[in-house]
């Protein structure tokens, strides 16, 4: 999940929420939204890799 942040960065957040704290954990911070849904396909790559 990529949220615009106000100093115009991109965000990349976690899907699903913590159920400890209710909030999303923060998977990094990229200048461009394209750098961000890069980084979150590989995040996703990985976490599916056997």
């Amino acid at each position: 999940m990529i949220r615009k942040m106000k100093d115009g960065k991109y965000r990349l957040y976690s899907r699903k929420k913590n159920p400890k704290t209710g909030k999303r954990r923060n998977l990094g911070t990229f200048g461009s939204r394209a750098a961000a849904e890069k980084h979150e396909r590989e995040v996703q790559g990985f976490k599916h890799r056997g």
